[in-house]
This record gives C-alpha cells, sequence and structure tokens, in this order.
C-alpha cells in the first residue's frame, strides 16, 4: 500500500497580522513545496525519514505504531512536534493508521528549510489529506496561525484569504500584475520566528477594527492595481500601516533606505522573503548588499 501527497508552499503578501483578526490577505502558493510518500512494512512501527532539497536527512525517527511514541530519532523537538500533529489527526480520524502492520514515510521538500516557504504548513496539509481529515482543524488542535499557509497548500492559484471564528474563507482570485518583471523576491539570510512577531504584535495597544479594514481595503487595492508606480505606492502604505501598530521599522528603512523602488516584508517582520519592486537593476543592488537568493515573479509564484 503506497499513497503520495503534495501541498504547495506559500508567500503572504498582504494583510501580515492582521490576518489573525479577520483581514482580508493576498496570499500566493508558490512553486516550491513539499512531497510525502507512505508505504506498508512489517514492523509495528512508523519509520520517519525527511529529506531537504538537496536529497540529505535532516530528521528520522521512529515511532511505535499504535502510541505514536518516539523510539528514536535525531531531534527530539521534532519527533515531538510530528507526534502531536499524527496523534491530533487520529483523534480526528480514529480509522487513521489503523490500515497498516508498520509503516514507512518520507518526506522531501522542494526548497530550503530556512526560506520559511511553508516546511511545517505543507507538512500538516499532507498529514490531513492522508488521514483524511479537515487540515484547518488538524492546525489548531496542534498549533497556531491563521490557516492562510494551509490555503496555499491546497491552491494553485492567488487568493483572498480571511478567517473569523475559526471559518477560513477562500476566494480565487486572478493576480497577474502586467508589471510582474519588475517584482522580486529576495531571502533575507535569516529564518524568522512568525511566533514572536505574533507575541508582539497581541501586545499592541489599537483599534482592531480599523487596522483590519484598512489592512483589507489595501488587499483589494493591490489586487486592482494595473501600473507599477500606483503598486509601489501600496507598498509604502501598507509598510506604514503594520508599522504603526507594531512600532517596528520598515524593511526599507533598516536596511536598504538607498534602494530605488519600494519593499515589503512578507509575513512576520524580520526574516525570510521581502518583495522589492524596482527595476532590471535589482538583482544587482542586493546582491551587492550580500542577499544572493533573489527570485523572479514567476520563478518563485505559481
Amino acid at each position: 500500500m503506497t499513497n503520495n501527497f503534495y501541498s504547495n508552499g506559500k508567500l503572504l503578501i498582504t494583510g501580515e497580522y492582521g490576518v489573525l483578526d479577520g483581514a482580508l490577505s493576498l496570499a500566493i502558493p508558490s512553486k516550491y513545496g513539499q512531497a510525502l510518500h507512505i508505504s506498508s512494512n512489517e514492523s509495528d512501527n512508523l519509520t520517519w525519514k525527511s529529506y531537504t532539497n538537496k536529497n540529505e536527512v535532516w530528521f528520522e525517527g521512529v515511532f511505535e505504531l499504535e502510541t505514536l511514541q518516539e523510539l528514536s530519532s535525531s531531534d527530539n523537538d521534532t519527533a515531538t512536534a510530528l507526534s502531536k500533529m499524527l496523534n491530533e489527526a487520529r483523534a480526528l480520524n480514529p480509522k487513521f493508521l489503523s490500515d497498516y502492520k508498520g509503516i514507512n514515510a518520507t518526506t522531501t521538500l522542494d526548497f530550503p528549510r530556512d526560506w520559511g516557504l511553508g516546511s511545517s504548513s505543507t507538512l500538516l496539509n499532507n498529514i490531513a489529506e492522508w488521514a483524511n481529515v479537515n487540515p484547518y482543524t488538524l492546525l489548531w488542535n496542534s498549533f497556531s496561525g491563521s490557516g492562510y499557509d494551509i490555503a496555499c497548500a491546497k491552491h494553485d492559484t492567488p487568493i483572498i484569504y480571511s478567517v473569523k471564528n475559526k471559518k477560513p474563507k477562500v476566494q480565487e482570485v486572478v493576480f497577474n500584475p502586467t508589471f510582474k518583471e519588475a517584482i522580486y523576491f529576495i531571502h533575507l539570510n535569516k529564518k524568522q520566528n512568525s511566533r514572536e512577531g505574533i507575541a508582539t504584535y497581541r501586545k499592541a495597544d489599537f483599534d482592531k477594527n480599523q487596522f483590519t479594514s484598512e489592512l483589507s481595503e489595501l488587499t483589494q487595492q493591490f489586487i486592482a492595481c494595473k501600473d507599477v508606480e500606483t503598486f509601489k505606492n501600496l507598498i509604502i502604505n501598507h509598510e506604514a500601516l503594520v508599522a504603526s501598530i507594531t512600532k517596528q521599522t520598515p524593511v526599507k528603512e533598516l536596511l536598504f533606505s538607498d534602494y530605488d523602488g519600494a519593499v515589503k516584508s512578507l509575513g512576520a517582520w524580520g526574516g525570510d522573503f521581502i518583495m522589492a519592486v524596482g527595476n532590471t537593476n535589482t538583482p544587482d543592488y542586493f546582491r551587492n548588499k550580500g542577499y544572493n537568493t533573489i527570485l523572479s515573479y514567476n520563478d518563485m509564484l505559481l
């Protein structure tokens, strides 16, 4: 018995932080994702191996299939998180795993683990499909988050995402700007811990309804935008709005004040990818600053 699953990675273009409180957000699946391959064995155990995009094992563990108790692993924290996810999936579907004597599970990423495109969300969505359970319920029972990354894992087009009272709403949209050759995605050479950014946001004192309303309006304007200069101004406005709430410094002001274009953080501020909108000199500018992972719009997004 074998099964194969695949989920897309993600980028949150608009609505960071506010997506947690119902703001409309533009999210786009990436061309990079994660595969899960399942096969049966006769061991009474679940043997798990996770591979990087360079086909190197970054995690391996063995779990007793009946209890999902860790028997051995290369990393206890990863093993604990994986066991929790699998146990929650079985709680949602008690028949999950019951058809197997033993299991070999293999995951393979399309992207480097430090890119922040959703190594956890793609895994969770793959497990949800394998277990035949609701991925959003699995997310909120196992961890936390808005769920936009799960929506991207399941869709092959740009989406508007919102969630209220743990009821996600996903609308597929057309987002294919005529100026997309001016859009680049640059990795900041560090992995951002979104939990820290969310904690800072949660502590802020502000009018939540006004903030989410303004973010939602900006999201609609991003989608409707027809020219690059307007798009740059929308980025500036979006960065200023989020900065006013989180009291963080926009990334352009912090790192790229001499860049002749607009720069926007994607997701929690402080790491992973940024979006830069400029001209054909943009890749050289960022390379000269020491940032070598630079992807065009067409290279990054579905």
